[in-house]
């Protein structure tokens, strides 16, 4: 009787913690949304945290959004094309890519592009705000794949749904909790947003997602948010991962403040 009474007050084993495989390292980036100047030194930051750490198979990864809202989608772009020639630089397809690349089927879905963070789009590939005010949306249509090379679009639809690593899934919207990780709908992995955020319980992996915007990175146990709204918040952050350490870089600007870098949030 006694040795079950002792058995019963045992402390529990500690459920372990989400890591990612040995040896590797990630540096994970939120919805950047035409925000060059933070992303620019985002990328500074994680090549000199990089350096300052032990070997690792390092990958960087952006949770798609690149584009849209921020002044600079297009030096967006191709700062990821050519940090993608220096190191493992992987990208997630958002929403905001697959508007953009729906845009150019037909006026009606290039309106709807426009109106939410298109505009902005369009003219960092380099249209002025005179040429686009004066054009009408059929002229733009008919514009737009001169202004936006086939093969910008081609790079831009190759973004990848997902990625698994260890005990972790990286996507840009989230997940439909009813299902498995392997019958997952493009549509969710891109636009969910309550059915997944409203779920409480465990999860096939802790999922690391952007396209909702949260004050701070957003640990929530079987989810972490990392979308700080850097196109409106001036606050871009990434979240590192390493065994089953986390932690946070994060690049923020103030009104006309030179951007700054944080190990951790601003605040802590």
């Amino acid at each position: 009787m006694f040795d079950a009474i002792r058995s019963f007050f045992k402390p529990r084993p500690k459920t372990p913690l989400a890591a990612v495989p040995d040896g590797e390292r990630f540096y994970l980036i939120g919805d950047i949304h035409g925000r060059l100047d933070l992303f620019e030194t985002m990328v500074a930051a994680i090549e000199d945290d990089d350096a300052s750490r032990g070997n690792a198979k390092t990958q960087v990864v952006l949770l798609g959004d690149l584009v849209d809202r921020g002044p600079d989608s297009a030096g967006v772009v191709a700062l990821t094309r050519h940090w993608q020639c220096q190191r493992t630089v992987r990208v997630l397809a958002g929403n905001h890519e697959q508007m953009m690349l729906d845009a150019f089927k037909k006026p009606e879905i290039l309106r709807h592009f426009l109106k939410h963070g298109g505009r902005e789009t369009v003219m960092s590939y380099g249209m002025t705000k005179k040429q686009f005010n004066a054009m009408t949306l059929e002229e733009l249509f008919a514009a737009l794949p001169q202004l936006i090379s086939q093969s910008e679009r081609d790079y831009i639809a190759s973004f990848e749904e997902y990625i698994v690593a260890g005990d972790y899934m990286f996507v840009h919207a989230g997940i439909d909790p009813a299902l498995p990780i392997e019958e997952q709908k493009r549509a969710d992995l891109l636009w969910i947003r309550d059915r997944f955020l409203s779920h409480e319980g465990p999860l096939d992996k802790v999922v690391v997602h952007g396209h909702t915007i949260f004050n701070k990175v957003m640990d929530c146990g079987n989810r972490i948010g990392i979308d700080t709204g850097a196109f409106r918040s001036g606050v871009l952050s990434a979240l590192v991962l390493e065994g089953d350490q986390r932690r946070i870089i994060q690049t923020i600007q103030n009104g006309d403040d030179p951007v700054e870098i944080f190990h951790g949030e601003r605040g802590q």
